[in-house]
């Protein structure tokens, strides 16, 4: 159960109900609850819930809780069973499939297959996303620039502009991805030049945030702070330099500074898929 245990604090509790690993209900809860800072929020997951005896413990725990669920239930059985014991017992209940699910059968005049776990199995999509983790993995922080061209993305940026989690991200997406660290006084591999510019991404941060996580990473690893490498004139000599080669490649530059990975990346996807002129988003 994920839980938070700050004092002073209202606590809400939610049930996740998912019959998969519950993915998409717990990225609905979050994107909800973060709007709601002064309150700390709980909630517990129950994956894979795909038959009645193993639903019912959990409606009967919400009730003796009084806690709401969210799911992502696909079987309408367990759906209007669901929804019928909540209705009974005053208890919250939102179902995040079904009324998408009921309009594509209007829109489309076609049955849903109502079986859950269908978009986790191991199909040409899964295996994509394997390889280009493993494509991720092996091109990090610029190793083998000579892959570069095999690659559906290719991130540039100085050290904590969060390259290799982007990287794995967007893998787990199933987009190879490259990235390359960029560092003034090393050339940068002729391949960068030779690639198509479209796929290049440059990222950069602010000094001050920069300073705080570079300061972190020395602390991990029991150096002073005093290092060049946290040193505010430094982190500007380097992001003067970065500026310089993503002027010269003429490509796309995100600031990643108070941007969560995932917003990073729709970003870098909409750059990929020519979508970005549509949007009103700074990126600065």
């Amino acid at each position: 159960m994920a839980t938070n245990n700050k004092q002073n604090k209202q606590a809400v509790d939610y049930f996740l109900i998912s019959d998969a690993v519950g993915s998409l209900v717990q990225d609905v809860y979050q994107s909800a609850s973060v709007q709601f800072p002064e309150v700390d929020c709980s909630y517990q997951l129950f994956p894979f819930i795909q038959r009645l005896d193993s639903l019912q413990p959990i409606l009967n725990q919400a009730k003796e809780q009084g806690v709401g669920i969210i799911s992502s239930l696909i079987d309408p059985k367990m759906q209007d069973y669901t929804e019928k014991f909540c209705q009974d017992n005053n208890l919250f209940f939102y179902n995040l499939v079904a009324p998408v699910i009921a309009d594509m059968e209007r829109r489309f005049h076609s049955q849903a297959r109502q079986k859950p776990g269908i978009r986790h199995k191991l199909n040409d999509e899964y295996y994509r996303r394997i390889e280009a983790l493993e494509f991720a993995v092996l091109n990090d922080d610029g190793q083998h620039p000579n892959r570069f061209k095999e690659a559906d993305i290719v991130l540039l940026g100085i050290s904590r502009t969060s390259k290799t989690p982007l990287s794995m991200y967007l893998a787990n997406l199933g987009y190879k991805v490259a990235n390359l660290p960029l560092v003034p006084e090393a050339n940068l591999p002729e391949i960068i030049y030779e690639i198509n510019r479209d796929k290049i991404i440059g990222l950069t941060n602010d000094v001050n945030v920069l300073n705080k996580f570079r300061r972190e990473r020395l602390r991990s690893y029991g150096i002073e702070n005093s290092s060049l490498y946290s040193n505010d004139d430094r982190i500007q000599v380097e992001l003067n330099y970065a500026d310089q080669v993503y002027e010269d490649l003429q490509c796309p530059v995100i600031n990643v500074a108070d941007r969560s990975i995932e917003e990073t990346a729709t970003l870098i996807l909409m750059f990929l898929n020519s979508e970005f002129n549509n949007s009103d988003i700074d990126l600065t």
